[in-house]
């Protein structure tokens, strides 16, 4: 994918961002599968960060020109309840 999940900008020299053009092409090609599939499922990406896509938040509203987000936040117990 042309760097490891979570690298920053520096740990990377820029190959985090989704659209680096100086990845192998390898990398590449893998990108814009995830892209293409991602992308049609209704997901918006974060261009900085090639692993970070968005559904449903205030970020992805804003991608999509949509009014509001989907959900809003998740309360501390439920997501106890989830772990168990």
């Amino acid at each position: 994918m042309g760097c490891i999940l979570d690298a920053t900008d520096h740990e990377s020299s820029g190959a985090c961002y989704t659209h680096n053009p100086f990845i192998s092409r390898a990398a590449a090609r893998n990108r814009q599968f995830l892209i293409d599939a991602l992308t049609r499922a209704g997901f918006t990406n974060y261009p900085s960060e090639w692993w970070h896509w968005s559904f449903g938040d205030r970020y992805w509203a804003v991608m999509q020109n949509e009014s509001h987000a989907i959900y809003g936040p998740v309360e501390e117990s439920m997501l106890d309840e989830a772990s168990r």
